[in-house]
């Protein structure tokens, strides 16, 4: 089984798209529960990305002042 690549720019655009679709009021109540879940795992994982990438661009810099 292949591994997904993780990619903010998508991740982000579904979490605006539950975003929109729960402020429609699209989503039925037996959905919500799991579609909820759903954008706080995709947040949780551009936290990480955030953070991953912030620890990077630290390095980095932190090379270039040596």
């Amino acid at each position: 089984m292949a591994i997904k690549k993780f990619n903010y720019k998508k991740a982000l655009e579904e979490i605006e798209d539950i975003v929109r679709k729960i402020e429609s009021e699209e989503i039925d109540v037996d959905e919500l529960s799991a579609i909820v879940k759903k954008a706080a795992d995709l947040i949780k994982q551009c936290k990480s990305k955030l953070r991953d990438t912030n620890k990077e661009l630290e390095d980095i810099m932190t090379n270039i002042d040596e």
